[in-house]
């Protein structure tokens, strides 16, 4: 089977790249097309991440392993695009170049059959250019607790009388 996906970039301006992948293909292969449909140079670090519906981050599936111990962190050359992404769970979030953070949306759109004479990984559509650099990212969350401060003021509290 075909997966249809479509790769958005996590910007304002509307930039995307919808892509043919065969169902056995790894996440590897997968990172290996987004990274040429987007004209990265693909020596950078990647890694993608499984989400829900809301895009609410998940487990990782890294490119590397990159603890000296080795860990339990799942590899994209171990796992397949068809184990990640299924029509029940058809998100997931890519981010290439940790120091840059190109972010991306990853989403499938529609499984079809293979046609014959047609090579995969194929870009079907390109819309939009890639910026000179990543979007700025803005990191915030909503506060999880309402603290009631009941103190109006600190400067009555000693440091010496306070200290555990």
């Amino acid at each position: 089977m075909i997966y249809k996906i479509r790769i958005i970039l996590d910007a304002e301006d509307d930039i995307f790249r919808d892509i043919e992948m065969e169902d056995a293909s790894t996440l590897e292969d997968f990172h290996n097309a987004i990274t040429q449909a987007f004209g990265f140079g693909g020596s950078e670090m990647a890694s993608f991440y499984t989400c829900d519906q809301e895009w609410n981050q998940d487990e990782e599936i890294a490119l590397f392993d990159m603890s000296e111990t080795g860990s339990d962190i799942r590899l994209m050359n171990e796992t397949g695009l068809s184990d990640v992404m299924t029509e029940q769970n058809p998100k997931l979030i890519y981010v290439y170049d940790f120091f840059s953070m190109w972010t991306f949306f990853v989403e499938l759109a529609d499984i079809i059959d293979k046609e014959d004479g047609r090579i995969y990984p194929n870009v079907l559509f390109s819309f939009g250019e890639l910026p000179d650099s990543p979007p700025e990212k803005k990191f915030e969350s909503k506060p999880s607790i309402d603290f009631d401060d009941s103190l109006d003021s600190y400067d009555d509290l000693d440091f010496d009388e306070n200290w555990n």
